[in-house]
């Protein structure tokens, strides 16, 4: 990177600076436009030393999260597995073992509340955190202390509390020249990367507007079994309750908010927002929400979201500017429609585009990850997140009140969530669906 790349610079642009995706810069900020030469995202990352990793959290995500890690490049290895259920732990290690030929030794996999002390402990190079969110903070803190490189999923809160600490402990990671990766891979996408880079250089103009969607169908849910303990219910169903995941808008429509946050590269001063529980089955959560962002300059970025079967699905993002728009993957647009700019795509012998030939940026964010550790460059992309993860979080909140919150009020907010204590038994928290307008 040049001399002249300044903190805020590199975590505005995330890992695509950090892994070497854009040389050369000037500052916008003085009227000079970057100059900006994308080169080629790797395929597989480059060799060097084995590096070992833990996983901490053996469900679908993170045994997910551990396959894209082997697949990444050479000489990875995951050595150590953490989990509350042992069955979890027994599940990833097959998967891992048919999917990887990996095999994860007995003495390395741990079983508790305190598994994530264990895994951090037993001798690995990277620790990969794919709890439900709750536990993020506290698990990103220990590794971080310990030195490890860290993979997490996001989102990587559910509360301000939770956020701020995330944030304070990427600057430390900084400050020990740790890498930091996070699960928000559409910064590791390679269209909506190339999209990025034209609209950053002017190709709509200013941008004045964008909407952001994740509508989908009812997603997957556990009903209580026989025996299990409340908390073990809560946490094999963590989705559906607000302090495990912090609903559906921080935990999934969070990917769409870190695109508006990546794309018009500031983060809202006031929300308003309205949402509603229609069909949901299990939890406290709402299952629609739609949020009203207002940035510091009068800007406006509408985001909508929505878990129910039966509804018009629309997984997206528009971002407008003075000149045109984009959805922010692949196409660019004139101010009358007229597609100006089109992402190219690897093409078959035939001249046919084929967009399933791309690296996945389930894997990309891995080698650009490992890329970083072994060539010793900064990256750490855990404070950008943790500020979109505050955007989705200020969202709930006015959702759920029915009042406007301000970024200076989630920043000062002592809300936390969840227990005091854990242990399979009774979960002392409340457990009521938010009635907005009552508080």
């Amino acid at each position: 990177m040049s001399s002249d790349y300044n903190r805020r610079e590199f975590l505005g642009l995330g890992a695509i600076a950090a892994a070497g995706l854009i040389v050369g810069c000037g500052t916008k900020n003085d009227g000079i436009k970057r100059k900006m030469e994308a080169v080629k995202f790797l395929d597989q990352a480059v060799d060097g030393k084995e590096l070992k990793a833990g996983l901490i959290g053996c469900g679908g995500r993170g045994t997910g999260a551990a396959v894209d890690f082997l697949r990444a490049g050479k000489n990875l290895k995951i050595v150590a597995l953490g989990d509350v259920f042992k069955d979890r732990i027994d599940d990833c290690r097959r998967k891992l073992k048919e999917s990887q030929n990996a095999e994860v030794a007995d003495e390395k996999c741990f079983v508790g509340f305190d598994a994530f002390e264990k895994v951090i402990d037993s001798g690995v190079d990277i620790i990969i955190l794919a709890t439900p969110p709750h536990f993020r903070p506290e698990h990103f803190a220990a590794a971080v202390n310990a030195k490890k490189h860290v993979f997490m999923e996001k989102p990587v809160a559910v509360d301000p509390v939770g956020a701020r600490s995330v944030i304070a402990t990427s600057k430390k990671a900084e400050a020990l020249g740790l890498v930091v990766g996070t699960g928000t891979q559409r910064r590791h996408q390679r269209d909506y990367v190339a999209t990025w880079k034209e609209i950053y250089e002017g190709a709509i103009g200013e941008v004045v507007g964008a909407n952001v969607y994740w509508n989908q169908s009812q997603l997957w849910y556990r009903t209580p079994q026989k025996g299990m303990s409340e908390m073990e219910a809560m946490i094999r169903d963590w989705v559906n309750w607000t302090w495990l995941s912090g609903d559906h808008i921080v935990e999934q429509h969070v990917h769409n908010l870190d695109v508006a946050a990546w794309f018009t590269e500031k983060y809202p001063t006031r929300a308003v927002g309205f949402g509603s529980r229609q069909r949901r089955v299990t939890g406290d959560q709402y299952d629609n929400f739609s949020i009203d962002f207002e940035y510091d300059n009068g800007m406006h970025v509408h985001s909508m979201c929505r878990q129910i079967n039966g509804c018009e699905n629309n997984v997206s993002e528009i971002i407008m500017g003075t000149n045109g728009y984009s959805n922010c993957r692949n196409e660019i647009f004139n101010s009358k429609g007229e597609v100006i700019w089109k992402y190219k795509y690897p093409t078959n012998e035939k001249g046919e585009e084929e967009t399933d030939k791309m690296i996945s940026p389930y894997v990309q964010e891995h080698i650009d990850m490992v890329t970083a550790i072994r060539n010793n460059k900064p990256y750490v992309e855990a404070e950008a997140t943790a500020k979109s993860t505050l955007c989705a979080i200020m969202g709930r909140m006015s959702a759920y009140t029915g009042k406007a919150v301000t970024w200076e009020e989630v920043m000062n907010s002592d809300l936390k969530l969840g227990p005091k204590e854990y242990k399979l038994g009774n979960v002392d928290i409340p457990k009521i669906v938010p009635v907005p307008g009552t508080v």
